[in-house]
């Protein structure tokens, strides 16, 4: 059985993994596309921030990790999948033969249609070829502005911050962290890197990016409220797309990303997707979305490598969970955190000490939740979430005071003989 994985991230190396595990004597290709072993972009920053060396990005540390599992790496472009043929072209070298394929090409930066956002001191920070270039740019106290507030965008802010960089953020929305944070938390976040010196304008559109003729190298970032600002790097963090230009033509159903069922394959046999590529059922809504979280990419790969093995299995759908730590203000968002229209919302606000805590409702279930500077019931509130519970009364408690969610759950999980959700932290990405 030969089964080709394009993409070596953290989806694509577990279900090559989970492959070797089902199967020993299965042929397995891991693909990638960058010189490097394969990495996890979500450590980057960490590298920014000089905690770790290039090596410590890496996703499996031992040398002969793959070579011991008999997994061929290789290095290539992919540029056209013939699902006829079963074989997968690449932009250099023979195609390569498959009767299992799975499609874990994650994601790209997008750029926004900006003039100058092409310069050579603008960049962007997915890969560790970048995160080598702004090291080389990104000075103490170099004037940096950074394109995007969302969470990738927050992410990267706390490496610059500490690497002593006068920082300004241009976000188009009306807040910080728009895709994860309701508008009270988002102000919050907006507030608190304020107070640690960073400027932030929010509701505002680069217009253009000119060269600076009195400082070599520098730019010019231009504001549509008329702002210029200086610049000695521009970061441009305005998002990302999935990878599937190159499936164009091949019958592989794709909409933003690609389409899976609970197996995680797609609507043809033997092609699987998974990771930040993937649009597979979200377990709050039941509809398909891209929920490009890393704990999400590596259950997927791990399902669909299962199901590749020929191991039927499901995934119940992935549950959109956000954690994210600003400058050292610690924010987290759960389900549907923007509440439905019939529901009910229970909300506590503490701006002088930044602590913030949102609970949304549909009848007595909590559907979703957002929490700023509250992080001891974050696996509390996953629990719930995602175990459906009928809180009865309880749920009238909690609109008068979200805080007592931890009783809440002690409480119901005792009136319906369960074990109480894990307190537990949560990490992602």
């Amino acid at each position: 059985m030969r089964h080709v994985i394009l993409g070596n991230g953290p989806a694509g190396v577990v279900a090559a993994e989970t492959i070797r595990k089902s199967d020993s004597q299965a042929d397995i290709t891991l693909v990638g596309n960058e010189p490097e072993p394969p990495y996890s972009r979500m450590a980057l920053p960490y590298l920014l921030q000089e905690e770790i060396e290039e090596e410590g990005t890496y996703l499996r540390k031992d040398k002969g990790h793959f070579e011991r599992l008999r997994i061929k790496l290789m290095t290539a472009q992919a540029e056209a999948v013939d699902t006829k043929a079963r074989r997968v072209k690449f932009h250099d070298g023979a195609p390569l033969p498959y009767d299992a394929l799975l499609i874990a090409t994650g994601a790209r930066p997008t750029k926004p249609p900006v003039s100058g956002i092409d310069a050579p001191g603008v960049q962007t920070c997915w890969t560790l070829e970048d995160a080598r270039k702004i090291t080389s740019r990104a000075k103490p106290q170099s004037r940096v502005v950074q394109i995007g507030a969302g969470f990738i965008g927050c992410i990267i802010l706390q490496a610059l911050w500490n690497r002593g960089l006068r920082l300004t953020v241009v976000e188009m929305g009306d807040r910080m962290v728009p895709r994860m944070m309701t508008p009270v938390a988002g102000g919050m976040i907006r507030n608190w890197c304020q107070k640690k010196g960073i400027r932030v304008h929010t509701e505002r559109r680069v217009l253009a990016i000119t060269p600076d003729m009195k400082r070599p190298g520098s730019v010019f970032v231009h504001l549509d409220s008329g702002d210029d600002l200086p610049a000695d790097l521009v970061i441009c963090a305005a998002g990302v797309q999935p990878n599937i230009a190159f499936l164009a033509g091949s019958g592989i159903a794709t909409d933003q990303g690609v389409l899976v069922d609970e197996r995680l394959q797609t609507n043809l046999p033997g092609v699987y997707a998974a990771g930040d590529v993937a649009e597979a059922f979200d377990f709050s809504t039941g509809e398909r979305a891209i929920n490009a979280i890393q704990p999400d990419a590596v259950e997927q790969g791990r399902v669909a490598g299962l199901n590749m093995a020929g191991n039927e299995t499901r995934c119940p759908g992935s549950l959109t969970i956000n954690v994210l730590d600003t400058l050292g203000l610690v924010s987290s968002s759960f389900g549907k955190w923007w509440g439905v229209i019939d529901g009910e919302t229970a909300e506590t606000v503490d701006e002088e000490n930044y602590r913030y805590l949102s609970l949304q409702f549909k009848d007595d279930v909590l559907i979703g939740a957002t929490c700023v500077g509250h992080t001891a019931n974050v696996g509390v509130l996953r629990g719930l979430i995602q175990t459906k519970t009928h809180l009865g009364r309880w749920k009238d408690q909690l609109l008068r005071d979200p805080t007592l969610i931890m009783q809440a759950s002690l409480a119901s999980a005792v009136a319906f003989g369960a074990q109480p959700p894990s307190g537990g932290a949560t990490s992602v990405r």
